[in-house]
């Protein structure tokens, strides 16, 4: 019976749609993988593959510690300039994750780089690389 007071029009008024990140709507997707970060195994190693455009080799320091892997890269500028900056731009990636599986703590990861990826390579313990079990012929 209140709705009988309220005109019909109310109901259409148009309303102001705030972004929220558990609707469906497409322009708040975020990117599929936006910390440039992913992992990935096979039978014998697990790989940490980190972007890191405009980083140069050189200023890209790699820790493991405890199962916790720590990449940093910071562009270093040019100290030569002669130019008065209102605002210099600078680049810097941190990525700290916990490799999964289990690493065989025996052998120094490999660590290698091209075009602005950085990828860590952990060899696997051998207890825990899949085994082929024979079928014993039943008699």
């Amino acid at each position: 019976m209140a709705l009988d007071i309220i005109p019909g029009s109310f109901w259409n008024f148009p309303s102001i749609k705030f972004p929220s990140f558990l609707s469906d709507d497409e322009d708040w997707v975020p990117a599929a993988n936006p910390s440039g970060l992913s992992i990935s195994e096979d039978d014998k190693h697990v790989y940490v593959a980190a972007a890191m455009p405009g980083i140069e080799e050189d200023d890209i320091e790699i820790t493991f510690n405890k199962g916790i892997l720590w990449i940093k890269g910071e562009a270093n500028e040019e100290d030569g300039d002669k130019r008065k900056y209102y605002r210099r731009s600078t680049r810097s990636f941190s990525y700290r994750v916990g490799v999964p599986g289990d690493i065989d703590a025996s052998l120094e990861p490999e660590a290698t780089y091209k075009n602005g990826m950085m990828t860590v390579a952990f060899a696997k313990s051998p207890t825990s690389q899949p085994k082929k079990i024979a079928i014993k012929k039943s008699k």
